[in-house]
């Protein structure tokens, strides 16, 4: 810019104004009388008194520059006073946080020098500036809600990890997560902060107090009698844990909430306000008016209808303001003060369409009269102002703040150059701009409205019971504060539904695709962002603040599926062939063509360089790809980047494998092959994603399986693909977390409830105890009534139908993109791991999370569904292209899940026969070598139900105590499958060696568990009985329980086992039967001698009743054994009977005892012991009659007869035994086996289950090649004739 004798010449972009009289001449359409009223109204004086027209000097473009000076001066007076240094204040007129000296302990700041997170244990850091007199305050933006102390402090506070702000004499502090302030002693104080609320600091030197104020309303005086003097002067500071994070406002921006008499610790940029305000008078009065030359007058218009029309007049206006208005947009202070505001009156003045066009209107004339670096400068700091004022503003009941920073923010993202601009380079890279799509939920629901927006309030009331729920019909008053309860709601809901819609719109403008004139198009412009944005997430290495917060993800994850969904059926408007969203999945051939890049998330099969280099063929012949040879050398080293050349700083982007054609762009025959080769991110075009006439784009490499037509655009699947890792990443944690208030309120209801019965029952002469009840009562309720209207918030916010549709839509998404994935191959190992974990993480959210509210049942096509999710898990928890140990646990636990529900049972049974039958053969397989306790599980809850004695859902000594979750899958009433069982049975009898190997590894899983869990007990009865006191460890404690409900488990497997198939223990032309049916017995015994034993080492820890053992007792394992006897010896053939109980007694471990303790007749005294306490309680099957039968309990006591006559017939035939004819390895039973080649002997029971798992002698470790029979007195006849 150049100034010359009153004249000016302009050279911003192309305009060129110059003090030429002839050359202004030219443009003569308006003539100067009409030229000079438009000039004097636009530029007015600022005192806005208008001037007689014959005595104000005619304005022209010669003496405008004169004119406008005169109007922007400001007087030297609030110049000089706005630089001059401020008593009572010494420092930087900048103030900014001191990232050089003046902090404690590791934490990151901001490069704008005013935010902080915390990196360390409790970090401490202080401004630059202090105050020593006056009034003064700054605003801090609370961004996460956990502890900090905020506050002042003297630069003579020493602060170390412990100690804080606050913590130190001269250090005073607000700390709202414990509510309470701090100064070396605390007490409660102010209100609990949450994230986006913004907390004033004050402090009167004059006074000497300090003061706090939270979202604006005042907490009160925290501290008064502050030191002042010589040498004190205090300093913003903050003390904050680690990932604790907040934002300063010192003055550099304007206050959110000021307050009258207090001055900010940075002084306001005044001149430029004043003269910024001016100008934004002239431009406002440009668009409030038109030139019309033809009538020769000033016509007034609506800023809406105002439209820039090449008018010299009306551009060289324009140039001129904008020759001031330009350098001011690019200071941060006047953007906001300014812009903002003037920005934010014109969408709340008037209709959105209306806004909206006056939005675009100065967005166009910024572009056009300001430097492109100046337009983007002031577009940034735009942005930032928008998104922190949306962030850090309180709730109201309208919701209305936040409506109008969304339109705003759909206004200037609805202007395509400036939403390019954005999306390129601010939205995603300098802002957190997932924040617009979040909606905060209220902390303090009185201030944000909800008493008056829902005045009554309701809970449910229940009382769980065992076995059953105790159903209370509702009364007309409850049924009226209900029904008003879910008016208010709906209104709630109604409210969040607006800012829900315009939060889509944002993403339905980022998502756009037609706006390609200028360049690339916003869509694929988004795309990069989103998969820098969810490889943040996804790593997160070292870089822990650029995680997004959950909350933030879960409503970014919804809004960004109404996006999604709405050009999908778009799409299949305009193309019929295409697929309706309904129908959307992701095609397998995204996973192994390298287009779209999952960073190092792990694949089905394992790592993606391990299955380039072992499935190449698979990938040649079935979709036709070839991996670049280059690319297979560099994924053998360990760092990739060594073999490319360095890139440019501003190329330094995530690298993403995308493939691109090494051919010419022609059509491929069957026979060609597509080489790959990586592009970074950013060199993806439109074509590389969407494709060409010859080109696939990201569907390349189609499997034969895969349907030739499109689904739809690329694009879109590539952000489905997006939404399904967001899912995965942090959205299903948090909304499990969000359960936490509804359990809330479950836990007051129930406290209420019993304190109300107390207060029923208590005599009205205590009254000291009625006063007590009462005054918990009042707590209770008031309790309640906040989390009741807390609850609707979070319904309506986070768990509406809406949002249960959405994560359905999306768990049908993960079952098609499975079943897609799976019918391709070995080339499925390529799916990455979280399409299954997502698919079971959805499912579980349904059906935990929604309800009561919302049922998954009434969702459509809920059963079919259900099916093809039982299906999924049923053939891939054993499938061998899986190999990663944590997701194939994920997938056994699923099914374990499913199994234990009614509704996902039966859909179990639907499946296909074939696939049952192959889930059972997987699940019969033997336990050695992979995790088998979820396996037996599954086997049990098959079972649950039918067993003797087991038709309890809680054990009978845990029903007066509470379970910790009533929605745990072994807490769900039995739901046997017969027809699961009776493919077991089958699959059994079918095989020689299926039933051996499977009861084999039961058998010795069984002894394992238990021995395990008596060794334990052994130790903790040892630790009971010391004299000093010592502690058990709570691990231990579990893992004993643990081994005590496994060996239960076990034990149910094996009856189960008996009973349906009882000849593989009975039937002995079986060559493995006596073996096992051995076996078990001598388990039984041990099991049986172990538990029922007076006064012994179980007896003795049960009735400790420790914590963490609380499952141990007589009864489960007890009945669990009873049960197998039973089988075997009332309910099976005369045969097998017979042989049932010779082997039983033949045990050298058998105690008839043990069977007489089940009905509870105790062992008779030893001589010269004690005689048992009268009041000791003895052990009963008699004392379950709500849990055994009559029938069961008649099957005991013929079991008892039974055995009785058996055992005191095989005393009367026993023959004595010389020890040296005894097996010696078991010595109960005589030898009967010899070992060839070694000649060595043993039992045969003995040897034969030895041979189940190894091969060698016991004795010399040779090599057993065959075992025949050994009889003693042929053995004695052959030697002698030999002889």
């Amino acid at each position: 810019m150049a100034s010359k004798e009153g004249g000016m010449a302009f050279s911003r972009k192309s305009y060129k104004l110059t003090s030429d009289a002839e050359r202004s001449r030219v443009t003569g359409i308006v003539h100067e009388k009409l030229l000079s009223d438009y000039l004097h109204r636009v530029f007015a004086s600022p005192d806005h008194r208008p001037a007689a027209a014959t005595s104000r000097k005619p304005l022209n473009f010669q003496n405008l520059p004169e004119h406008l000076d005169q109007l922007l001066h400001v007087d030297d007076k609030e110049d000089e006073e706005s630089q001059e240094q401020v008593e009572g204040r010494l420092g930087p007129s900048t103030v900014v946080l001191d990232h050089t000296g003046g902090f404690e302990g590791l934490l990151l700041v901001d490069d704008d020098l005013l935010g902080v997170i915390g990196h360390s244990n409790f970090g401490t850091i202080r401004s630059t500036t202090c105050v020593y007199k006056g009034k003064w305050i700054y605003e801090v933006l609370i961004s996460s809600q956990g502890l900090m102390q905020i506050g002042w402090c003297t630069i003579n506070c020493r602060f170390n990890q412990e100690e804080g702000v606050g913590d130190t004499h001269n250090s005073y502090a607000y700390d709202g997560n414990r509510v309470r302030k701090w100064n070396v002693t605390t007490t409660n104080y102010g209100k609990a902060w949450a994230a986006g609320d913004i907390v004033s600091c004050l402090i009167d030197l004059d006074e000497g107090t300090l003061s706090f104020s939270l979202n604006g309303v005042s907490l009160g005086t925290a501290f008064e009698n502050l030191s002042r003097g010589l040498g004190m002067a205090y300093f913003p500071a903050i003390s904050l844990s680690f990932k604790e994070s907040v934002a300063f406002n010192f003055g550099s921006r304007p206050l959110r909430y000021p307050v009258a008499g207090y001055r900010p610790l940075q002084d306001p940029p005044s001149t430029s306000l004043v003269r910024a305000q001016r100008l934004l008078g002239c431009f406002r009065a440009v668009l409030s008016m038109e030139l019309d030359p033809v009538e020769g007058r000033l016509v007034e218009k609506e800023s809406s209808e105002w439209q820039l029309q090449g008018q010299p007049t009306v551009l060289l206006t324009l140039a001129h303001i904008f020759h001031h208005f330009a350098p001011l947009l690019c200071e941060v202070y006047v953007v906001e003060a300014v812009l903002m505001s003037f920005l934010l009156g014109v969408v709340e003045a008037g209709p959105p369409e209306q806004a909206q066009t006056v939005v675009h209107h100065v967005l166009d004339l910024l572009w056009l009269f300001m430097e492109d670096y100046e337009v983007q400068d002031c577009l940034k700091q735009l942005m930032m102002s928008l998104l922190r004022l949306y962030r850090f503003s309180p709730i109201v009941p309208d919701l209305s703040l936040q409506i109008h920073y969304l339109r705003l923010t759909i206004a200037i993202l609805s202007h395509e150059k400036s939403r390019k601009f954005l999306l390129s380079n601010v939205l995603f890279d300098v802002l957190r701009s997932v924040v617009f799509f979040y909606i905060k939920s209220p902390l303090r629901v009185e201030e944000a409205g909800l008493q008056e927006l829902i005045p009554t309030t309701w809970w449910p009331h229940r009382s769980p019971r065992e076995g059953k729920e105790e159903v209370r019909e509702e009364t007309s008053e409850e049924r009226l504060r209900r029904r008003a309860y879910e008016r208010g709601c709906q209104r709630l809901k109604k409210r969040i539904e607006v800012v829900e819609e315009l939060q889509a719109q944002i993403l339905k403008l980022l998502l756009n695709n037609k706006d390609n004139n200028g360049g690339e198009a916003s869509r694929y412009i988004f795309l990069t962002k989103f998969r820098k944005f969810l490889q943040e997430n996804a790593s997160g290495r070292g870089n822990t603040p650029m995680l997004c917060p959950p909350e933030y993800m879960v409503c970014f994850l919804h809004r960004l599926i109404s996006a999604l969904r709405f050009y999908w059926d778009e799409y299949k408007a305009s193309k019929p062939r295409t697929s309706f969203s309904e129908e959307a999945y992701v095609p397998p051939q995204i996973f192994y063509n390298g287009k779209v890049d999952y960073f190092d998330l792990q694949r089905l099969g394992g790592l993606l360089s391990h299955l380039r280099k072992t499935l190449k063929d698979d990938l040649a012949s079935k979709a036709n790809i070839l991996i670049d040879p280059l690319e297979l050398q560099a994924t053998t080293m360990d760092d990739l980047d060594e073999d490319e050349e360095p890139a440019p700083a501003a190329a330094q982007v995530p690298r993403t494998a995308a493939v691109s054609l090494m051919t010419p762009r022609r059509p491929l025959s069957a026979s060609e092959k597509v080489k790959v080769r990586t592009l970074s991110a950013e060199q993806r075009t439109r074509e590389d994603i969407e494709g060409s006439q010859w080109n696939e784009g990201l569907l390349v490499g189609r499997p034969p399986e895969e349907p030739e037509h499109p689904l739809t655009e690329n694009s879109l699947l590539e952000v489905l693909d997006g939404v399904v890792m967001m899912y995965n990443l942090s959205v299903h944690q948090q909304l499990g977390k969000m359960v936490g208030v509804s359990d809330d309120v479950n836990e007051y209801a129930m406290a209420l409830r019993d304190t109300e019965d107390k207060l029923r029952r208590c005599p009205k002469r205590r009254k000291d105890i009625l006063a007590e009840l009462s005054k918990s009562q009042k707590v209770f309720s008031e309790k309640l009534d906040h989390l009741s209207r807390r609850l609707a918030w979070v319904h309506a916010a986070v768990y509406s139908q809406e949002k249960m549709q959405d994560i359905y839509w999306l768990l049908r998404v993960c079952l098609r993109t499975i079943e897609h994935g799976d019918r391709t191959g070995s080339l499925f190992a390529f799916m990455p791991e979280f399409y299954l974990s997502v698919a079971i993480n959805s499912y579980s959210a349904l059906k935990n999370y929604f309800g009561p509210v919302h049922s998954m049942e009434e969702l459509p096509g809920y059963e079919e569904t259900l099916t093809r999710l039982a299906a999924i898990l049923a053939k891939h928890f054993a499938d061998t292209r899986i190999v990663g140990t944590d997701i194939r646990d994920s997938l056994m636990q699923a099914l374990a899940s499913y199994v234990c529900y009614p509704n996902s049972l039966r859909a179990v049974e639907r499946i296909p026969e074939e696939q049952r039958i192959a889930m059972v053969r997987n699940l019969l397989a033997p336990y050695e070598q992979r995790p088998w306790a979820q396996t037996n599980w599954i086997l049990v809850r098959l079972w649950r139900g039918c067993g003797f004695g087991y038709r309890y859902t809680r054990l009978p000594h845990l029903l007066k105590t509470k379970p910790e979750d009533a929605s745990l899958p072994s807490l769900q009433k039995p739901c046997p499958s017969t027809l699961l069982q009776q493919h077991m049975a089958d699959l059994l009898r079918e095989g020689p060696d299926v039933a051996p190997s499977f009861l084999n590894s039961v058998l010795n899983q069984l002894n394992w568990a238990f021995s395990e869990f008596i060794g334990m007990i052994q130790e903790i009865q040892q630790a009971a009985e010391r004299l000093e006191r010592n502690f058990v460890d709570s691990r231990q404690l579990k893992v004993c329980a643990t081994c005590f409900d496994l060996s239960v488990s076990l034990l149910r497997v094996l009856e189960m086992t008996i009973t349906l198939v009882p000849e593989i223990f009975l039937d002995w032309a079986r060559p493995t039967s006596e073996m096992l049916l051995r076996r078990l017995a001598q388990l039984l015994n041990q099991v049986l001698n172990r538990v029922t034993a007076e006064r012994n080492l179980f007896d003795r820890v049960v009735t400790l009743r420790l914590p963490g053992l609380e499952s141990v007792d007589h009864y489960p394992i007890l009945v669990a054994v009873t049960g197998i006897l039973v089988r075997l010896l009332v309910h099976g053939p005369a045969s097998g009977t017979e042989r049932a109980t010779s082997v039983l007694l033949a045990d050298p471990c058998f105690q008839l005892r043990s069977i007489s303790y089940l009905l509870g007749q105790p062992e008779p005294p030893a001589p010269g012991t004690a005689l048992p306490a009268p009041d000791r309680k003895h052990f009963s099957l008699q004392s379950y009659t709500d849990y055994i039968n009559v029938e069961e309990l008649a099957q005991v006591e013929q079991m008892l007869a039974h055995l009785t006559s058996a055992s005191a017939q095989a005393a009367a035939a026993s023959l004595p035994t010389s020890e040296e004819d005894l097996c010696p390895i078991c010595y109960a039973h005589p030898i009967s086996a010899v070992f060839q080649p070694c000649g060595h002997k043993s039992c045969k029971a003995c040897i034969d289950q030895h041979l189940m798992n190894n091969k060698d002698c016991f004795f010399c470790k040779a090599t057993i090649v065959s075992v025949e029979d050994w009889d003693k007195a042929a053995h004695a006849s052959a030697t002698s004739s030999a002889a």
